[in-house]
């Protein structure tokens, strides 16, 4: 009996050692990764994104930005023109030329580059719109007789006029359209489309329903549009070249003014007819109306003018002279 004790204990004593080292196994079993060396983490996740916040109207635009540290940054200017073809843009002030020189480049421009040889010039004016008083000039348009025409076709003009006789003329003259009340109705119901209208003074007050369908080109006086001379009037307005303020930009005139095939002279003569009639809008007394033009083609860059010497100047009175 005895015997059979001692044998029972044994038994539960081996099967108690096996169940402890057992829990103790499973208790130390390392992961599958022991023996590697994680390093430290050095980022974190992603946040997920939030919502667009509202732009503070305060804030500045990544282009405003720019302009504000170009302005920032100081840099002196190199004494003389560069000598190579390749250079620092920064260490040289933008190079400004004469008409003559700028008409040659576009010219050899269109030569190297194999682009139309007929193609347009243009004309890109800045102005200074500012008046006395914090007033303005208001965008305006106007029709230029250019010296050099660069376009064959003749412009439809529509004359507002109610003597029988000054119809004659104007049709002689080469109005593509001519007579008083019933013309005036015709251009409401869009029965007649013309490029210019012009009127003799004594019509004007007959063409008031008139205004909000011509807008701009509603005669005035002001656009040499209001005259009694029909046969100056339609000589101008036949051939002649319009131009105009963009109403988005304000300050900003943009213009054709010939074509790269015309010479340098005819070219530079139409660039000064164009600014000749750009800057009568303005007093000369107020200063210089065009701040910066630029003289491109259809394919080329602009290239910045010296513009001073092309501006009309105030003439000096003797009254002027006297109290200086």
């Amino acid at each position: 009996m005895a015997a059979a004790a001692r044998h029972l204990g044994r038994v539960l004593i081996h099967h108690q050692r096996q169940s402890i080292s057992k829990t103790a196994y499973h208790a130390s079993r390392p992961p599958c990764f022991v023996g590697f060396l994680v390093p430290s983490r050095h980022f974190a996740a992603a946040a997920a994104k939030s919502a667009k916040k509202k732009k503070d109207p305060k804030e500045k635009t990544p282009d405003e930005k720019i302009d504000e540290i170009e302005k920032i940054k100081s840099c002196t200017y190199m004494d003389d023109e560069p000598e190579d073809d390749v250079y620092l843009k920064r260490l040289y002030p933008r190079q400004r030329y004469e008409v003559e020189k700028a008409v040659h480049l576009l010219k050899k421009f269109q030569i190297l580059d194999f682009t139309y040889p007929k193609q347009g010039v243009y004309l890109d004016l800045t102005l200074d719109m500012a008046l006395q008083k914090k007033k303005k000039v208001e965008p305006f348009a106007s029709v230029v007789s250019l010296p050099f025409p660069f376009i064959s076709e003749i412009n439809k003009v529509a004359v507002f006029t109610g003597n029988a006789s000054e119809m004659k003329i104007a049709e002689e003259n080469g109005a593509a359209f001519a007579g008083g009340t019933n013309l005036v109705q015709q251009v409401l119901a869009d029965e007649i489309h013309a490029d210019f209208y012009v009127a003799v003074p004594e019509i004007m007050p007959e063409l008031n329903p008139l205004k909000k369908k011509l807008k701009k080109k509603f005669p005035k006086h002001t656009q040499k549009s209001v005259s009694r001379d029909i046969p100056q009037m339609l000589e101008l307005f036949k051939t002649g070249h319009e131009i105009e303020v963009d109403e988005e930009r304000e300050n900003f005139l943009q213009t054709k003014i010939a074509t790269l095939d015309m010479s340098s002279d005819q070219i530079a003569a139409n660039l000064q007819a164009i600014l000749n009639d750009v800057c009568r809008h303005r007093p000369l007394s107020l200063g210089p109306f065009v701040v910066r033009a630029f003289l491109r083609s259809s394919t080329s860059e602009g290239l910045l003018l010296k513009i001073e010497p092309l501006l009309p100047k105030e003439v000096e009175t003797k009254e002027s002279k006297q109290v200086a």
